[in-house]
């Protein structure tokens, strides 16, 4: 591991974050739960919040596909999206769900400010983003999708949208 440069969890915990929060709301699968905790580790997220019934660690499920980064990124749980929201706007976070809806702004044409925190919502894997959750947010992001298929699994979606805005930090430091 020392070969491939990578951080041991206390220099993951002292290193900086960037500031972008994956919010997951009512996610079934603990394997989707598990992955996003492993993409949040390599994109250096500043937290995973969870809300509703979606499971949290430690679970044998997560474990398996977190990898260990059920143990470096920070989360916390909350009973529902609404109080999760609250807790990211006293903390200065604009809030997004990534969902396919009236008036949602294509991932590539989003443009934040550089020292914007952004908190982004992944909903269920069936029926997606709460509606009353939608209405607290700030507007939504949406995937292009260019198939016949016009849904992507929640895992496969937070790597693509937090790549997106990790990315757009990065050129922004450099």
């Amino acid at each position: 591991m020392a070969e491939l440069n990578r951080k041991s969890v206390a220099e993951f915990k002292r290193s900086e974050k960037i500031p972008v929060i994956a919010v997951l709301e009512n996610i079934r699968s603990a394997y989707n739960v598990g992955s996003v905790f492993r993409t949040a580790d390599a994109f250096l997220l500043n937290a995973i919040y969870i809300t509703g019934y979606t499971c949290t660690p430690p679970h044998k499920e997560i474990k398996k596909t977190a990898l260990g980064a059920e143990d470096s990124v920070d989360w916390k749980h909350f009973p529902n999206a609404k109080e999760a929201i609250n807790a990211l706007r006293e903390e200065g976070y604009n809030v997004y769900a990534v969902e396919q809806a009236l008036n949602s702004c294509m991932l590539q044409q989003v443009d934040f400010k550089p020292d914007e925190k952004i908190a982004v919502i992944f909903g269920n894997e069936v029926t997606g983003v709460e509606q009353d959750t939608i209405l607290q947010c700030d507007g939504c992001i949406e995937i292009p999708q260019l198939g016949m298929k016009h849904s992507l699994n929640i895992a496969t979606a937070a790597g693509v949208v937090l790549w997106e805005l990790v990315r757009k930090h990065i050129i922004v430091q450099h």
